[in-house]
């Protein structure tokens, strides 16, 4: 090998953490024998070396979970393959429980765990003792053990994947600092090191807490922040022999293994500690920041009661190392939305080592393949908002973020930091309707109405149960106002409109100026991408409304793939209000607001006029499986329709209602039914897909089709009206995992508790299954289709 930088590298990697490391290993198999990773002090000297270095392999998804069983079997292997030992210790974790809900949390993740094989059991305090000793169990109710889980050294694995990399022709250069990347026309070319500039194709940018000023000189948004991250080390200690498991005490903010004979108990203490950007510069090296006891001391009385042996140990230090977080809790990764060709593998919220393998497996496939392996999208780097990426909003929610790190996963629960970002048209209105907000993308979203104070999160019917149930039954019986502004908007125009929008969409998008056509975007490989509503105004121009969350990434997968064509895309979302009139009584109430025109609407067709004196766009179309149609508006004229709309005896409903109708209705949605794993075909959407191709991902939907296909997706009612499904739940038919749930809640038409599935095998209507809550086993039928769905209402599609 070289000490001199080459002039170009197909993939440069910046960063020799974990993540950047498992990058480069990974990129050398799949064949990029000329990358070079760039660190500017040495390997693991910025997060990783002090990482405490937990594999845990259950997370909430699958693909978390199947990401970080890859890590698992990397490190497992890695010494074998390259003779560099990576110090991996096979020897389980445990996690306990002190009051009834966090003992309901594991035993959702143990029942996941099963969904996912992962060996995970329930326990109980006695055996929780006998596997941990020194443990007080005074106040333990049950624990859940999971013994493949380990530990490994960060210095070494990042050693021994290095070591691969290099023989499989891969370069490494340290102390080479990155000092700025070049990009023409958005792209990526070449960075400008301390020893010289080399030129790229693509650039995975893994520098941890140092990414988003990194990625700045490449004009990307990359909203990581450093927080402070504690754990304490003793001496050796009696009782202490060998290894032991993890500890898992997360009601108390803590996790506890041994170390050199002795203790170390770290924490994620309920409100963190941030640094702001540039006080660690290119000198933190090896480096730690400095001891605070006092902010730790909370912390450590805990520990003194789960441990009482604590009281006694003599301390060698406590440990603060810098750690990244991100705004919502999970890392990034994937290709930026501002630079092509600039990758991000970063803000690993304290589980990089976990993480790493599969991780970086997965970037690597992203470069090299133009795609995850999986669908990874709770990671995707283009999810955030831009404000987001302010500082003055990292510092405040990243803090936040590591107090969440242990927290139970409750229904309905939002986090408090950095609100109030985007206020709905409609904001004023809805608050004096006493309108509890949730935060979706950075806008405020009212979830339900009728003000509680202080509600009580819960894993049975919460405290907005009833009021939900309110909503819904002015939305079947009369009549509600569903808000869908904070949808994105994109406007499509130019001569090649039609032919840009067939080429990009499976739909039949090719339909006469006034219509509404609900189509999907799939990539090659003929899974989602996204899906939207599209309504044609004219021969040259469409109306694109995509998901809240998905305006950034659709925004840029419709650019990326508009070379060629002769057409202009421009945002709208904040011109128009889109407020949703549905139910029985949707009728004759638009007519009393100067609307009957609409009445005159055919499904899937769009018209203008006007309502409350205002110009409007109606489109008979519906979500929640109540006729109705959709208001389009311009945002500044929203007040005066939603007031007369109001005063004519429609009720405003939120979030939580149209999830509830929505359901029952069987309608997919993108995060839950539909991702970039699963066709069409398998969803059950094949028929809103062109037979006559043309589209991007066409070709592997037809051979998916001529394999006689059929939808995945079902429809479940629970029989037991107390059950309370959340989603991820296994499904068991004779004993055996079929499937899981993905979208849960209580159907109010119903009267039961219902879901959506996916099945891994063909199961008939009326079928009897049972759902697995929790370790708790419900009875439930399937129904393959809607469970609510009266004549006269069609899908929105």
């Amino acid at each position: 090998m070289t000490d001199t930088l080459p002039s170009h590298a197909s993939v440069i990697v910046i960063g020799g953490g974990i993540m950047g490391c498992s990058t480069l290993y990974h990129l050398a198999k799949m064949g990029v024998s000329d990358a070079i990773l760039l660190e500017r002090n040495a390997l693991t000297s910025g997060t990783t070396w002090h990482s405490a270095a937990q594999v845990r392999a259950l997370r909430h998804s699958h693909n978390l979970t199947r990401m970080i069983q890859y890590s698992v079997e990397l490190y497992s292997k890695l010494e074998r393959d390259t003779g560099q030992a990576v110090g991996w210790i096979q020897k389980g974790s445990l996690s306990i429980a002190t009051n009834p809900d966090r003992l309901i949390h594991i035993k959702r993740q143990e029942a996941l765990a099963h969904a996912y094989g992962v060996n995970a059991r329930s326990i109980s305090a006695g055996e929780a003792k006998e596997r941990w000793p020194l443990m007080n169990t005074d106040d333990v109710s049950g624990a859940v053990w999971s013994p493949d889980d380990g530990r490994v050294s960060p210095s070494d694995v990042c050693a021994a994947l290095i070591k691969a990399a290099k023989n499989s022709g891969a370069n490494l250069f340290e102390r080479t600092g990155v000092t700025g990347i070049l990009t023409e026309n958005r792209r990526v070319r070449g960075v400008q090191t301390t020893k010289g500039t080399v030129m790229c194709d693509a650039i995975a940018l893994c520098a941890g807490l140092w990414s988003r000023e990194v990625g700045a000189t490449a004009g990307a948004e990359i909203p990581v922040l450093a927080c402070e991250h504690f754990y304490l080390l003793t001496k050796p200690i009696k009782g202490i022999v060998g290894n032991t498991p993890t500890l898992s005490d997360h009601d108390n903010h803590l996790y506890i293994r041994d170390d050199s004979g002795g203790l170390l108990v770290g924490c994620f203490e309920p409100m963190g500690k941030p640094i702001a950007p540039g006080a660690l510069d290119e000198t933190f090296e090896f480096a730690l920041l400095p001891e605070d006891w006092d902010h730790f001391e909370p912390m450590m009385v805990k520990a003194l009661h789960r441990l009482p042996a604590l009281e006694s140990a003599e301390v060698k230090m406590l440990l603060n190392g810098p750690e990244s977080f991100t705004p919502d809790g999970a890392f990034m990764l994937g290709e930026t939305a501002e630079t092509r060709g600039l990758y991000l593998g970063c803000g690993m919220n304290s589980v990089g080592i976990a993480s790493g393998g599969g991780a970086g497996m997965n970037l690597a496939h992203c470069i090299v393949h133009g795609h995850t392996a999986y669908d990874l999208s709770e990671a995707d780097a283009q999810r955030f908002a831009p404000m987001f990426n302010s500082v003055e909003h990292l510092m405040a929610r990243a803090p936040e973020i590591l107090g969440t790190h242990y927290d139970i996963a409750y229904p309905g629960k939002q986090l408090k930091t950095v609100r109030n970002l985007r206020r709905l048209p409609l904001d004023r209105e809805y608050r004096a309707a006493k309108s509890h907000m949730g935060q979706f993308y950075s806008w405020e979203r009212p979830l339900y109405f009728g003000k509680i104070a202080d509600p009580m999160l819960r894993f049975g019917h919460p405290d907005w149960f009833e009021n939900v149930r309110a909503e819904v039954e002015a939305a079947h019986e009369e009549a509600a106002i569903f808000d869908a502004s904070s949808f994105g908007k994109i406007e499509v125009t130019g001569p090649d409109a039609e032919a840009f929008l067939l080429r990009v969409c499976a739909g039949f998008v090719g339909r006469a100026p006034g219509s509404v056509i609900y189509t999907a975007m799939l990539n090659d490989r003929g899974t989602f991408e996204s899906d939207l509503t599209a309504q044609r105004l004219a021969k040259d121009h469409y109306r694109l409304f995509v998901g809240t969350n998905a305006i950034k990434r659709d925004l840029t997968w419709l650019h990326r793939h508009s070379e060629g064509f002769s057409v202009k895309i421009t945002e709208s979302t904040d011109m128009y209000a889109v407020l949703g009139i549905m139910g029985p009584e949707a009728a004759r109430i638009v007519a009393k607001c100067g609307a009957p025109w609409l009445a005159e609407l055919g499904y899937f067709k769009h018209g203008a006029g006007h309502m409350a004196g205002k110009d409007i766009r109606g489109a008979r179309i519906s979500y929640v499986g109540e006729a109705g149609w959709e208001i389009t508006c311009r945002a500044e004229d929203a007040s005066a329709i939603y007031a007369e709309l109001n005063s004519a005896g429609a009720l405003p409903a939120g979030l939580f209602a149209q999830t509830s109708m929505r359901i029952e209705k069987g309608f997919c949605a993108m995060g839950h039914e539909l991702d970039s794993d699963i066709t069409p075909v398998a969803a059950g959407l094949d028929f809103a897909t062109r037979k006559t191709g043309g589209f991007i991902g066409a070709d592997v939907l037809a051979e998916a089709r001529a394999r006689g296909g059929s939808s995945r997706i079902i429809s479940l009612t629970l029989d037991d009206e107390s059950a309370v499904p959340l989603g991820h739940e296994p499904i068991y038919l004779d004993r055996q995992i079929v499937g899981q749930t993905s979208s849960c809640a209580f159907g109010f038409r119903i009267g039961k508790p219902v879901a959506l599935a996916h099945t891994r095998t063909a199961l008939e209507p009326g079928a009897r299954v049972k759902v697995d809550i929790a370790r708790q086993v419900f009875d439930a039928t399937v129904t393959l289709g809607p469970l609510y769905d009266p004549d006269g209402v069609r899908m929105k599609w």
